[in-house]
């Protein structure tokens, strides 16, 4: 009796001993293991700012982690800019994060970098939740292979105290073309050091949405429409704001002097702007430093421009789930963005950059009973048809907008950009008229060109 019981006595003692190694191995394994162990992923993005600083993103790491004990994140610090080529060397030797930010999601698609999440996003309620337009522009096919991370509406700010003071209209949401071209120049005093606009740069890209529900930002529609009078009108604008002294980029130095300020921000924090072209990132400072009244009144016309970053989430991926699962805490998940709002009251030294994703009543409500700013407000109203600006989702829109040679000689270019082109145009150095056609063939080519790449054509 005495032996069966030692030998009883033993056997369990083993079986502890076994237990307890189990659970060690458990909490120090960094891979994962099929029966319910954590897991270790790992995740990239410029949103983290510099190790040791306080930053929300960071901040939101650690309350994934705190709201979900069997995954382990680590911030992958080697990830930097230039963004693409870094990644680029992370997939080839084989170091890729499991979770990245997107500098140009059809770059990402082009070199197999991201897997597609198709799967999950189907069977995801909150998805559903965001935009049409912003699903159908991460749609290639029937893939989808990013995930929304961020978004902010873009748009003109007005200093209503300056226009006020001068007894003019306070221009506000829905203005037309006109009346926003007349708030710029009525508003103007340079002698006084007041100015209508901080520059005018912007205008060909939002000008076609405004002036037709056919175009979207920069004309795009399935294709490029650069030769369309829309666009040439919006060139005609900008250029006409600009040589008439109205934008405060193209003032000469003589002109600046009369404005307190090193540059346009300082000038406009200092009063001396009416109508100041931003996005809602901007926000936070506005509140903390702008001493007058001012509100957000997007566009002319009724459209909502709005503009996103993604992650995408490794092809080589061992965790796709949990990679998803942060992927979306991080992003347009609703329990990530109400965590976000609490960490932001919370930490003095951080503010909210963006709109929602999600069009989730509890999330809105939330979001603007923090952020007071009547425009904006509105302006979300209408996202469901908003224009998306297409650089981080459109294939070819880097060459298309800026990079391309377009064999046209500019000034000391004998081969100038499209960018250069184009900022020519608006600066009256050339006629965009004489180019219009040139540059839609070659915006669309280069269009066609990254589509074939993705497998798209």
């Amino acid at each position: 009796m005495k032996k069966w019981f030692s030998i009883v006595t033993l056997l369990t003692v083993f079986a502890l001993l076994a237990a307890c190694s189990n659970d060690s191995e458990g909490e120090g394994d960094s891979g994962g293991s099929e029966d319910g162990d954590g897991v270790t992923i790992s995740i990239a993005s410029w949103a983290f700012g510099s190790e040791g600083e306080t930053n929300l993103d960071r901040m939101m790491i650690d309350a994934f982690m705190e709201e979900n004990p069997d995954i382990n994140v680590e911030i992958d610090e080697s990830i930097s800019d230039p963004w693409e080529e870094s990644l680029a060397s992370a997939a080839s030797a084989g170091e890729m994060p499991d979770v990245f930010a997107l500098s140009h999601v059809p770059t990402g698609m082009a070199n197999d970098w991201m897997m597609d999440v198709s799967e999950y996003v189907e069977e995801d309620d909150e998805y559903d939740m965001l935009p049409d337009s912003v699903k159908e522009a991460v749609t290639y096919g029937d893939s989808v292979y990013s995930v929304p991370s961020s978004q902010n509406i873009l748009g003109y700010f007005v200093n209503k105290d300056l226009y006020e003071e001068a007894n003019l209209d306070v221009p506000s949401l829905g203005l037309s073309i006109d009346e926003f071209e007349s708030a710029v120049s009525d508003i103007t005093n340079v002698n006084q050091g007041v100015i209508g606009l901080n520059e005018a740069n912007a205008i060909p890209e939002w000008y076609p949405a405004a002036a037709s529900e056919e175009l979207g930002w920069y004309t795009f529609n399935e294709g490029f429409h650069l030769d369309s009078n829309e666009f040439i009108s919006g060139v005609e604008l900008a250029n006409n704001i600009n040589t008439n002294g109205y934008a405060y980029a193209t003032l000469s130095e003589d002109e600046m002097a009369n404005f307190n300020g090193e540059d346009a921000n300082e000038v406009w924090m200092n009063n001396e702007i009416g109508i100041r072209w931003d996005g809602t990132w901007a926000i936070g400072g506005y509140e903390q430093n702008a001493d007058f009244d001012w509100d957000f009144i997007g566009i002319p016309g009724d459209r909502t421009v709005i503009t996103h970053d993604f992650y995408g989430l490794s092809s080589s991926t061992e965790h796709p789930e949990e990679a998803y699962k942060l992927a979306k805490w991080m992003g347009f998940g609703k329990d990530g963005y109400m965590k976000r709002m609490e960490l932001a009251d919370e930490e003095e030294e951080v503010s909210l950059s963006g709109v929602p994703l999600i069009t989730d009543e509890e999330v809105l409500d939330a979001y603007f009973e923090r952020v007071d700013v009547p425009g904006l407000k509105e302006a979300y109203g209408n996202i469901e048809n908003a224009v998306i600006e297409p650089y981080k989702t459109t294939p070819g829109y880097g060459q298309a907008r800026w990079e391309a040679p377009t064999g046209v000689e500019v000034g000391d270019e004998s081969n100038a950009t499209m960018g250069a082109l184009i900022d020519a145009s608006v600066s009256g150095q050339v006629n965009i008229e004489d180019y219009a056609s040139q540059i839609n063939d070659l915006a669309n080519q280069k269009y066609e060109e990254e589509l074939e790449a993705i497998g798209e054509e």
